[in-house]
């Protein structure tokens, strides 16, 4: 990989402390938070799809990924596929993308109600209020908004579908 580009990547991945001087900063210059979150193990079309329109709700887009301790214990200990810093990358590289952030925990909780993102996304299977830091994103006076996936792709049935091949 270029020395240029390898830099850009890794200045996308952040901590949370780097990251909330950093929204400080985003939001005194006017612009627009969104922020979500996921695993993101084998990143698919409609992964791609769901992250460029949460991209278009705002101007910066942050993602919370699921560190990997985090993956395992939602989704058993077969994931991840790829570990944290592979998919941190991989998401990264989306020009869309403005900053990823891992977590260990098993929700984002803490991620959200510290940033306090002006938007606050979740795909459509979720009731908003059901969503994680919703209630407080809503306090602070930002948006919760969901977003309609892909039909018929996810990782788990990718997964899925390359072990019954397998066997």
């Amino acid at each position: 990989m270029r020395p240029e580009l390898e830099q850009i990547l890794l200045s996308k991945i952040t901590d949370l402390s780097s990251l909330q001087q950093k929204v400080n900063e985003w939001k005194q210059q006017g612009e627009k938070v969104v922020f979500t979150n996921g695993v993101f193990d084998l990143v698919h079309i409609g992964h791609i799809s769901y992250l460029n329109k949460a991209a278009q709700l705002g101007s910066k887009l942050i993602i919370g990924l699921n560190a990997d301790l985090s993956v395992k214990r939602l989704k058993g200990e077969t994931r991840p596929v790829n570990n944290q810093d592979s998919r941190a990358a991989l998401l990264a590289a989306f020009f869309f993308v403005d900053a990823v952030v891992l977590f260990d925990e098993d929700t984002p909780h803490n991620l959200i109600s510290t940033l306090l993102p002006d938007i606050l996304v979740k795909g459509a299977d979720y009731e908003i209020e059901n969503i994680v830091g919703a209630k407080e994103v809503l306090a602070n006076g930002g948006e919760v908004k969901t977003i309609t996936f892909v039909e018929g792709y996810s990782s788990t049935s990718i997964i899925q579908k390359i072990r019954n091949q397998q066997s």
